[in-house]
């Protein structure tokens, strides 16, 4: 254990956010800077709390270079990839917010990350272009940092980094309020800023002073020569969205072939600010009252929808704009237009009892766009329990209103 728990609730209060949740579900130490195992960010993007309580574990170098000899390489990658690795694995800070960045994003926008590293255009990328998020991450959270003692949040940084840094900004901007809101916009727009700048330089140094990760090891070889491909970099980044689906669904499946719609409806609702959840589920438990069941297809195409959910947006903008009411034929006509993906009409049927509370048959466009967008960051968002309402009054009391 490398702290009391007195020194870590005293750095959490300069931690934002995400180094919070990183801190809380990290469970390795080595030479001042904590990972996460592959299980520790299974937890931590599929419960609000770590299982157990965190007592950071230091690693001697003789065992994490046995975890790195163990790690498969890119190839040999598969959608049990990190239950497979479980505890044999370390995952830094910045690896975390990639493959946070990952979970969020429509396959189209695979390329896009892909190109971003490959700032040489050789269509593959080496362990130097891919060590440059390290370096737009870092800065990104500098300005993020929140104000006081400068040794606490030096701390903090050896803790997420591995590093000492410096507080001379590496990208140049001209205005103060020009960070974007999200990390994928942070590398949409630096990684093009990489070949003009000291990113890349700065990679240099970055290679030379940090310790490997399962995830460099898995990319990159063992001795960090080797060069990752588009569709191993594809198959990696499909291969993760489908394993934490996997782990939901089976979840609540219990080994059957499918969940319930209440239990879609948990899902659906689990990371989100809405208030009165039981007034979702009480609707939806009322509206379809014999089970028929969410297969896993259905349930992974619905998550590859709302990954979309930007350009989706803009098609139920112009229904909106023109006064046109959302029926369940325009919902499934606009998702398959804006994203290309089908979704069964027993799915779309069970969204629209979900979210359709004045039961018109129309879907309320600004709750549910609000609402996904709440559910698209997850882990950021505090678990509220939600409550469960199993009287058959209430039900019938809620059918004879809406008459």
């Amino acid at each position: 254990v490398t702290e009391n728990r007195t020194d870590l609730e005293d750095l959490h209060l300069y931690a934002t956010p995400r180094e919070q949740r990183f801190r809380r579900f990290a469970s390795l130490e080595f030479e001042g800077q904590l990972y996460m195992t592959p299980y520790d960010f299974i937890q931590a993007v599929t419960n609000d709390e770590p299982k157990r309580a965190k007592k950071w574990r230091s690693l001697s170098k003789q065992e994490l270079n046995q975890i790195l000899m163990e790690t498969p390489p890119v190839w040999k990658g598969s959608s049990k990839l990190f239950r497979n690795l479980n505890e044999k694995g370390v995952i830094s800070y910045t690896e975390y917010l990639f493959l946070l960045c990952i979970l969020t994003k429509p396959h189209a926008g695979f390329r896009i990350a892909f190109n971003m590293f490959d700032t040489d255009g050789n269509e593959m990328v080496d362990k130097k272009e891919f060590l440059v998020l390290q370096e737009i991450f870092r800065k990104k959270n500098e300005k993020r940092e929140r104000k006081g003692d400068e040794e606490k949040r030096a701390m903090l940084r050896l803790q997420l980094y591995g590093y000492h840094t410096s507080t001379n900004s590496v990208l140049k901007t001209e205005g103060e309020d020009l960070v974007p809101r999200s990390y994928w916009d942070t590398l949409r727009r630096s990684t093009s800023q990489a070949l003009f700048s000291d990113l890349a330089e700065r990679a240099d140094d970055i290679t030379s002073s940090l310790s490997d990760t399962t995830l460099l090891v898995h990319f990159f070889g063992k001795k960090g020569k080797a060069e990752l491909n588009f569709e191993d970099f594809y198959r990696f980044m499909d291969n993760l969205q489908t394993e934490v689906l996997e782990i939901e669904f089976l979840s609540y499946s219990n080994g059957m072939n499918t969940i319930s719609e209440e239990d879609f409806a948990h899902i659906l609702l689990r990371y989100t600010n809405v208030e009165n959840t039981s007034s979702y589920l009480e609707n939806m438990r009322c509206r379809i009252p014999e089970e028929k069941g969410i297969t896993f297809d259905e349930f992974r195409s619905f998550f590859q929808f709302l990954n979309n959910l930007e350009d989706f947006t803009i098609a139920m903008q112009m229904y909106n704009f023109a006064s046109r009411s959302i029926g369940q034929d325009e919902f499934k006509r606009a998702v398959y237009v804006a994203t290309g993906v089908k979704l069964s009409p027993h799915l779309v049927n069970t969204v629209f009892k979900i979210f359709d509370v004045d039961r018109d048959d129309q879907l309320s466009y600004k709750e549910f766009i609000g609402i996904m967008k709440d559910r698209l960051n997850r882990g950021f968002r505090g678990y509220k329990p939600i409550q469960r309402y199993t009287t058959f009054k209430s039900c019938v009391r809620k059918e004879l209103y809406s008459r």
